[in-house]
């Protein structure tokens, strides 16, 4: 073989390499277009993924500050029948402390057959006081 006949087996030989490695590099951009495509696509399904958990959690906000301002309206709801059930209640205790109250109470009780004794210990009066009042009766 001639020099010129290595040379061209040199750059020929040299050629094939070339030609392997822009095929090999090709297809390994192949793939790293593959894998970029894959990753936008993931990229976009989390995007969706975490606007959707965002809407929720403000659909959840929301609904807890729509619960507090109805639990606060409740609570001043419940306050205002408190403060009127404790005037109810008062108004109770005044009108069972009354006397006249206190003496139909005796006197009913004593109608019904009860005890001096017990009927002293229903009205907090002493068993005198409650005598006192069966005797004035009658």
């Amino acid at each position: 073989m001639s020099f010129q006949e290595w040379i061209l087996l040199a750059l020929t030989g040299s050629e094939l390499v070339l030609l392997i490695l822009v095929v090999g590099f090709f297809a390994r951009l192949r793939r790293s277009e593959d894998s970029l495509s894959a990753l936008q696509a993931n990229h976009g399904e989390l995007m969706g993924k975490l606007e959707r958990s965002a809407r929720l959690e403000q659909e959840l906000l929301e609904s807890f500050e729509a619960r507090q301002k109805e639990l606060i309206r409740l609570e001043d709801k419940l306050d205002a029948r408190a403060r009127e059930l404790s005037a109810l209640v008062k108004t109770a205790e005044d009108m069972t402390r009354s006397p006249d109250f206190l003496r139909q109470v005796v006197l009913s009780g004593h109608k019904k057959g009860q005890t001096p004794k017990a009927l002293a210990k229903a009205t907090g009066l002493s068993p005198d006081e409650v005598a006192l009042i069966i005797s004035q009766a009658k």
